[in-house]
């Protein structure tokens, strides 16, 4: 990609009401822009990051057996009705033609249930599980802290159906291992603890992946040694760590980039959903459902990977893993630059190619370090002298010459 070609560009400023350092990075660097208050839009840089953390949890859904599927954003307010959430108070209410009344939706139980019903029957069908990768709506009161809290957000959301309970805790064992190896893929496994939670109504602890971080709006408490946490929310209920009894918890600050949760039987009662055992008798369904928010994680990571420069995105998920500069003025630099943007990118490599011939050194070097690419390759009349590069990693204090022949 040629930056000069890039739509959209970095900037040195972002609104003032903008106080979360991922909405200033991510504004400034060009990834997003602010559409209003909890609704952004993503320019290819940020997308590029969106869709490889989307891939990252895709491939890890689907190797626990979950296939995947695209439902519908807008939904029939009597499905909610079915279930009883109508009056949830962050639903978006919409009507259509003659009066016909829908949401946009929050969360999929009320979609996913009834059209997995249409297609199980018997015992021999389960259990099975679904997931998707899509944008979801809430009328979050006061949308903050950029991409972390929407209105409008990216949600990758997998449920899974059981003949019974042991199937259900099963397959919610299976999904937790698979978690953590999302957060590791991601660049924040040592960071990603499994937090007990509220399970509301639906069974006595639900469980979440927190971050931790400074700046998280979510207090838990950390066994050190299980690396096990609480959400403040239960500490009455719980004070001890649930896994080895240690009482020394420690008081941190996380962000909450996923939850799992043991459904019951509350939206298969409600749509009359059952399916037929081996001697043809009705029974229950119990269900589970798995959230990973894939924009809140790109928030997180830029929460977590920054310096007064800029982001540091890890090359799991940076939108490129070379940042090419050329400098100066000499034809010839930029003659030699191009053809080792065509010689890395024909040999598979993903490359930011800094073209641009109207801006100074100074500002191609904070661009390229607010943008945060792994590794930042400057090409200029004296780096050619050597038939080398400048090689710099983006948290490296130094930068080493790397000959042109062995970049490959």
């Amino acid at each position: 990609m040629y930056y000069s070609k890039l739509f959209g560009k970095t900037s040195k400023s972002v609104s003032a009401d903008e106080e979360s350092i991922n909405a200033q990075y991510l504004i400034r660097g060009g990834f997003v822009n602010k559409q209003m208050a909890g609704v952004y839009n993503y320019l290819p840089l940020g997308l590029r990051v969106l869709n490889k953390i989307q891939n990252i949890i895709r491939e890890e859904m689907t190797a626990i057996g979950g296939d995947e599927i695209l439902m519908p954003t807008l939904t029939q307010e009597e499905s909610y009705k079915t279930t009883g959430r109508d009056t949830m108070d962050v639903l978006f209410h919409t009507e259509g033609p003659s009066g016909a009344k829908y949401v946009l939706n929050p969360t999929h139980e009320e979609v996913v249930t009834p059209l997995v019903q249409k297609y199980t029957f018997s015992y021999n069908d389960l259990p099975l599980a679904v997931f998707q990768i899509q944008n979801k709506y809430r009328n979050e009161p006061r949308a903050k802290s950029g991409i972390l809290r929407g209105r409008e957000f990216n949600m990758k959301d997998l449920y899974s159906f059981h003949a019974n309970e042991e199937s259900l805790n099963e397959f919610y064992e299976v999904a937790q291992k698979a978690y953590h190896k999302v957060y590791a893929r991601l660049g924040l496994g040592d960071l990603t603890i499994l937090t007990y939670a509220s399970g509301g109504a639906f069974s006595r602890y639900s469980h979440e992946f927190q971050t931790l971080c400074d700046v998280g709006e979510d207090t838990v408490y950390l066994c050190e040694k299980c690396r096990i946490g609480i959400n403040k929310e239960i500490i009455q209920d719980q004070t001890s760590c649930p896994q080895c009894g240690n009482v020394d918890l420690v008081e941190k600050k996380g962000i909450e980039v996923g939850n799992i949760f043991k459904l019951g039987t509350r939206f298969t009662d409600a749509f009359g959903f059952k399916f037929l055992d081996a001697s043809g008798k009705e029974q229950a369904i119990p269900m589970g459902c798995y959230g990973i928010g894939p924009s809140r994680v790109m928030g997180t990571l830029v929460e977590v990977f920054h310096d007064d420069k800029g982001m540091v995105w890890p090359e799991s998920v940076a939108p490129f893993k070379y940042h090419l500069v050329a400098l100066g003025k000499e034809e010839e630099t930029y003659a030699e630059a191009e053809k080792i943007y065509k010689n890395l990118t024909s040999a598979g490599a993903e490359v930011l190619f800094d073209d641009r011939r109207d801006v100074t050194a100074g500002v191609k070097f904070a661009d390229a370090d607010l943008i945060g690419l792994p590794i930042r390759l400057v090409v200029s009349k004296k780096t050619l002298a050597e038939n080398s590069v400048e090689w710099k990693g983006r948290a490296d204090a130094e930068a080493k010459l790397v000959k042109i022949s062995d970049l490959i």
